[in-house]
């Protein structure tokens, strides 16, 4: 597997043809050109220039932009490793971020060490830039355990599957930051189909109102599922922002300098006391919602073919070789790194260790309980049934 394979992994359907439920699919069309998107790298690699952001990457160094290069193709290269675990039966279910790795990258990257993210279930490229191991993602996936990290040793909330949930937790420490007199910052991550939610309205507000330091950051990929951005709002995600009082942005989401500097903004603003800020990252969603979706049932391939071609990954490539910043030497020796990376998560999932079956009778009242106790019992003649048969 090559570090820049993407969703041509899966088999394609000639666009226009008719799914399953008896509708045709048609591809949906994007700007070419939006004045309000905030692009540092266009599509082919080329840097051009923004007199409000480009400071926020003046000093990037060719080192730099090499490791930002070496996290989304290891993050690409785990992602797939785990889709693969999955069809294998090895996991019970995964969200893909593939195409998603500039936005959650170059995001990931502006966070410091103290400051505090809030997670859906699909930022695993934002957990590898605040250093959580990819093997503990899984357990979740695999069914062992309830998130298999520590939230506090890198101030990476654990994921919450319930949509728009996590933004009133980001809100509610933000708030508590600002109290403490910290200058932190929080950040909460979504997407376009959570941005309906009404616990992110709910946010929006107490953030505004109390002027919390947290930045909001949408990863509009353009389906919630099945859902189309044009079915749930009239206008782009970002002016959503100007109804609570806050600032918006749009930017290019599958370009990892411009994450980084609009992220690398809000942040700094945040620090500053001067309140919220809604960063929609329009990036694109290449594979499945999930390992359960089939997404030729409701998208176009001229759809996901447009968008391919501005694949995240292989436009800094393109800037890197251009610039002279990498040569074939430093992409051979990733290639090699990113195939034991994957060697090492299948390994690692592999070797995972049942969970005490019992385990979820635990902590369920203070106290104790007749009715658990009961159904303790229940489980264990389940359980015992089991071994009697294997004894016959």
């Amino acid at each position: 597997m090559t570090v820049e394979s993407t969703a041509a992994r899966k088999p394609r359907r000639s666009a226009g043809t008719k799914s399953t439920a008896g509708k045709t699919t048609t591809a949906r069309k994007s700007p070419s050109t939006d004045p309000q998107l905030v692009q540092l790298l266009t599509p082919e690699g080329e840097r051009v220039k923004n007199a409000e952001y480009d400071e926020y990457v003046a000093g990037i160094t060719p080192d730099e932009l090499r490791g930002l290069y070496r996290d989304m193709v290891l993050t690409r290269r785990f992602d797939a490793e785990a889709t693969s675990l999955q069809r294998q039966g090895e996991l019970g279910l995964w969200a893909s971020l593939l195409g998603q790795e500039a936005a959650q990258i170059g995001s990931g990257r502006a966070t410091r060490e103290d400051d505090y993210v809030f997670p859906t279930y699909r930022e695993h490229g934002v957990a590898w830039c605040r250093g959580v191991d990819p093997t503990n993602l899984l357990g979740m996936f695999r069914g062992v355990n309830n998130g298999g990290w520590d939230p506090n040793s890198n101030n990476f909330h654990l994921y919450t599957i319930v949509i728009g949930s996590q933004t009133l937790h980001a809100t509610g420490y933000a708030m508590g930051v600002a109290k403490d007199g910290a200058d932190s910052a929080v950040i909460a991550y979504f997407g376009d189909g959570a941005s309906s939610q009404g616990d992110v309205a709910e946010s929006f507000t107490f953030s505004a109102v109390y002027n919390a330091p947290v930045v909001f950051f949408c990863q509009n990929n353009q389906w919630a599922i099945s859902e189309p951005t044009e079915k749930q709002t009239r206008v782009p995600l970002y002016q959503r922002a100007q109804g609570y009082g806050f600032p918006g942005v749009r930017v290019d989401g599958n370009d990892v300098l411009a994450c980084l500097a609009v992220t690398k903004w809000a942040l700094e603003r945040a620090r500053r006391g001067e309140g919220p800020t809604l960063v929609e990252a329009y990036t694109y969603r290449m594979g499945a919602h999930t390992t359960s979706d089939d997404p030729t049932k409701y998208r176009a391939d001229e759809e996901r073919e447009a968008w391919e071609a501005k694949d995240p990954i292989l436009r800094l490539r393109r800037y890197l070789e251009a610039s002279n910043h990498a040569d074939e030497g430093f992409f051979a020796e990733l290639e090699a790194e990113s195939e034991a990376l994957g060697k090492r998560v299948r390994e690692a999932v592999r070797a995972m260790p049942d969970p005490d079956h019992f385990a979820i009778f635990e902590n369920v009242y203070a106290d104790g309980h007749a009715l658990v106790d009961e159904e303790r019992a229940q489980f264990a003649a389940y359980q015992a049934s089991f071994a009697d048969e294997g004894g016959n």
